[in-house]
């Protein structure tokens, strides 16, 4: 796991055409915005996050952004510990955030 600050985020994922943008928030905390091509995963709802994490595929590389970056701090080392070795932990999380959202789907 890698921790990146916001700018670096952005300039990581633009360049990266193996990008999953993971946000590990509540369905209540994503309803107010999440970053554009997101995939929502409650990391709270341990058994559900756990299940859908290991259907990802390991070649892949994660970003992974919660509401402060403690959560999805945790969310990163799981998927490590999973055999997933590109993992990015957003910082600040969306306390910190100023770019773009969207209300999800």
């Amino acid at each position: 796991m890698k921790n990146v600050n916001q700018t670096e985020w952005q300039e990581l994922i633009a360049n990266d055409s193996n990008a999953v943008i993971i946000d590990a928030r509540t369905p209540r905390e994503c309803a107010e915005g999440i970053i554009d091509k997101a995939i929502m995963i409650d990391f709270l709802d341990a058994p559900t996050f756990k299940s859908e994490i290991e259907k990802l595929d390991k070649s892949k590389n994660y970003y992974v952004y919660c509401r402060s970056g403690n959560r999805s701090g945790q969310a990163c080392q799981l998927l490590d510990e999973l055999g997933i070795s590109s993992t990015f932990n957003l910082t600040g999380g969306m306390l910190g955030w100023t770019g773009k959202t969207v209300i999800p789907a």
